[in-house]
């Protein structure tokens, strides 16, 4: 309870200090593609249970109609659905995606309890509900903006090793490794920034 209660001020604190950043980040997206600033989604937390998930729009408003034409180009194992240069992309979204700051809305679905700042990342409900039951040891935590494969080359992970990944992760989890993860996960967002310039 204790920790949940600093996760969640610390998250409260984060969206102040970032809500001037958000907000430019928000006539960035408008002017360069039409749609809304924030996509939602159902995802699966938590106990299985569903929870809408926050994101910047990095996507064409039509992305997921699309998602059946581009099957092929899928570069993970079913039920996984993922594209790293995916044709959907808007002119912005590519960079917001590969550096992580898409993520940013989710600090409201902390707020909500219905994620932590480490943790699985939560899966679709349509792609959730097809994973083995094997992997159900994900839904015994609450699911992360930052996975726990951060550290590694994600874009080289199959769908299993980030699976496992994660069994780890939940197996061993511990307060001051979620610090210490967290202060590596901004480093390499710096470091990710930087590299586009």
């Amino acid at each position: 309870m204790f920790t949940s209660l600093i996760t969640r001020i610390c998250a409260m604190i984060l969206l102040i200090l970032l809500s001037p950043f958000l907000l430019l980040l928000y006539f960035i997206v408008k002017l360069t593609s039409p749609g809304p600033f924030i996509f939602k989604q159902r995802r699966l937390g938590k106990d299985k249970k569903s929870f809408t998930i926050y994101k910047i729009r990095t996507m064409d408003v039509n992305a997921e109609s699309l998602k059946k034409k581009l099957r092929h180009l899928n570069e993970y194992k079913k039920p996984i659905f993922k594209i790293h240069n995916d044709p959907r992309y808007t002119r912005i979204g590519k960079y917001l995606a590969n550096s992580g700051l898409d993520e940013l809305p989710q600090l409201i679905n902390i707020l909500r309890g219905e994620m932590d700042f480490i943790g699985p990342r939560p899966l679709p409900v349509s792609e959730a509900m097809l994973l083995s039951k094997k992997y159900d040891f994900r839904y015994s935590v609450l699911p992360g903006i930052i996975p726990p494969w951060i550290k590694t080359d994600g874009s080289a992970l199959t769908t299993n090793k980030w699976l496992e990944l994660e069994k780890d992760y939940i197996r061993n989890k511990s307060f001051f490794g979620d610090i210490l993860l967290s202060f590596k996960t901004v480093g390499w967002i710096i470091q990710h920034i930087l590299r586009q310039f």
